[in-house]
C-alpha cells in the first residue's frame, strides 16, 4: 500500500495527455442528447448502460470499443461536441487535471452540415468555455488551467466509420485500401495546420489511432512528414497491439515526440523481423535511445488490462520496467467513461502496485507537463512549468507522504 493520501495525489497539479473525447463523455450526457438526438441506446439509465456496454471488464479489445459506436453517434452536431469537450475539461479540472491535451479524429464528426474546421472549432469552443470559467476562480501563485487539441489519423478505416469515410472512399473507389488511408491521413494533416494557422483553435499535436496490425505506420509517412515540416508536434499508437517495431517506426518514420501506450515494447516475442537476429539486444537499444532522447510514453494502466488479455495482472504491465530503466513516462486515463477512470485512480494504482516513492512521483508528474505539447511559446511554457512545481511542493509540504 502507498504512503501518500488519497487527498495529497487529488490536490497534486496533473496533466491528462492521452485522453479521447469520445471515450469521455459524461454517461448522463450521454443519455440526454441521445434521446434529444434520437439515438437508440440499449439502456437510456446509467446503471443499464453500465451493465450493457460501459463494463468495469470488457472480455476483448472489440468489445471495449463497442461503446464507441454509441458516444460517436450523438457528436454528431456543434453543440453535442461543444458541450462533451466543456464537460471534459470541467471533470478533469475537478479531478486535480491542469493541464488536458484532448484528442479525437474529427473525420468521425464531419457530415453534410459540418467540416473538418466547423468540428475542430466547436470542440475548441468547449474548451476555452471551461478554461474562461476555471481560470475566473484561480488566484496567482496558483497555476491555471491550459489544453490543447490533438486530431488523430486513423491506421485503418471504412465506408462504415463515418459519412466523411463514406464519402471518402466513394470519391477514391480506384484507390486500393492502403492508398486511401494515406490519402485521407495527409488531407486530415494539412487540414490541422490550415486550422491551426487560420483560426485561434488551440490545435497542438497529430496522431494516428487503431488498428496497428496490417497498418503500418509507414503508411503515414507523408503526413506526419507535412506536420513535422509545419512543426506541429507529434504522437502515435504504437506498442498497444503490435511489437517494438511498431514503436521504432513510429519514432523514425514519422517523428513520434511522444508515444501513446508503448504496452509491448520490451516484447522480444512480438518481433516479426528475421532480420533481427538478437532480440533482446534490439529491444534493450530501442528503449535505451527512448530514453535518451526523452521521448515520452503515455502510460494508460486501466485500458491496457481492460482489452490485452495478455495482461492477466497490474504486476504484469512493463510500466514497472519503465520505471526501472528511468523512461520518461505520464499517467493518462485514454478514456474516462469506457475504462471507468480518472488521472487520480491511474496514479493510485500505480502507487498500490509499483515502487514509486516521494521523488519518482513528483518526476512522473512533471514529465507530464515538460514533455506536452503546450500552445504557447517555449518560455511561456517554462514559466508554466515552474509555477505547476512549486505549486506542487507547496502540496507537498502541506499534505505530503503519511
Amino acid at each position: 500500500m502507498n504512503s501518500f493520501s488519497p487527498g495529497f495525489i487529488k490536490k497534486i497539479p496533473k496533466t491528462d495527455l492521452h485522453v479521447h473525447l469520445d471515450g469521455s463523455l459524461r454517461l448522463q450526457s450521454l443519455i440526454e442528447l441521445a434521446k434529444q438526438q434520437k439515438v437508440e441506446l440499449p439502456s437510456y439509465t446509467q446503471e443499464g448502460l453500465n451493465e450493457i456496454v460501459f463494463k468495469p471488464e470488457y472480455a476483448s479489445l472489440d468489445e471495449y470499443l463497442k461503446g464507441f459506436a454509441y458516444t460517436c453517434a450523438i457528436l454528431q452536431d456543434k453543440e453535442a461536441l461543444e458541450r462533451s469537450a466543456y464537460e471534459l475539461a470541467m471533470d478533469s479540472f475537478s479531478d486535480g487535471v491542469r493541464y488536458l491535451e484532448v484528442r479525437f479524429a474529427p473525420q468521425l464528426h464531419v457530415n453534410a452540415k459540418h467540416s473538418i474546421e466547423d468540428v475542430l472549432k466547436a470542440v475548441d469552443s468547449g474548451l476555452k468555455m471551461a478554461k474562461k470559467e476555471i481560470n475566473g476562480k484561480i488566484k496567482d501563485p496558483e497555476p491555471t488551467f491550459e489544453y490543447g487539441i490533438i486530431v488523430c489519423a486513423m491506421r485503418f478505416f471504412n465506408k462504415h466509420f463515418s459519412k466523411y469515410y463514406k464519402w471518402f472512399v466513394n470519391l477514391h473507389k480506384y484507390s486500393n485500401e492502403l492508398d486511401r488511408i494515406r490519402l485521407a491521413s495527409l488531407e486530415l494533416a494539412k487540414a490541422a495546420i490550415a486550422v491551426r494557422d487560420s483560426t485561434d483553435v488551440q490545435l497542438v499535436g497529430f496522431d494516428l489511432a487503431g488498428s496497428e496490425y496490417g497498418y503500418p505506420a509507414d503508411n503515414h509517412k507523408q503526413s506526419y512528414a507535412y506536420v513535422h515540416k509545419n512543426f506541429l508536434m507529434k504522437t502515435v499508437h504504437a506498442g498497444e497491439a503490435y511489437g517494438p517495431e511498431s514503436i521504432f517506426q513510429a519514432i523514425t518514420k514519422l517523428h513520434a515526440n511522444r508515444i501513446g501506450h508503448g504496452l509491448f515494447l520490451f516484447d522480444v516475442d512480438k518481433i516479426c523481423s528475421d532480420e533481427i537476429q538478437d532480440k533482446g539486444r534490439y529491444v534493450d537499444q530501442l528503449a535505451n535511445y527512448i530514453a535518451e532522447k526523452r521521448i515520452t510514453i503515455e502510460v494508460c494502466l486501466t485500458s491496457n488490462l481492460q482489452t490485452v488479455p495478455e495482461i492477466k495482472s497490474i504486476k504484469d504491465h512493463p510500466f514497472g520496467r519503465m520505471l526501472k530503466e528511468k523512461l520518461s513516462t505520464t499517467f493518462c486515463t485514454d478514456n474516462r467513461l469506457i475504462s471507468h477512470t480518472t488521472v487520480t485512480g491511474e496514479i493510485n494504482l500505480a502507487l498500490n502496485n509499483f515502487t514509486i516513492d516521494e521523488a519518482c512521483l513528483k518526476s512522473l508528474i512533471i514529465y507530464g507537463f515538460k514533455r506536452s505539447f503546450f500552445h504557447r511559446p517555449y518560455y511561456e511554457k517554462r514559466e508554466y512549468v515552474r509555477k505547476v512545481i512549486d505549486w506542487y511542493e507547496k502540496i507537498q509540504k502541506e499534505e505530503g507522504p503519511v
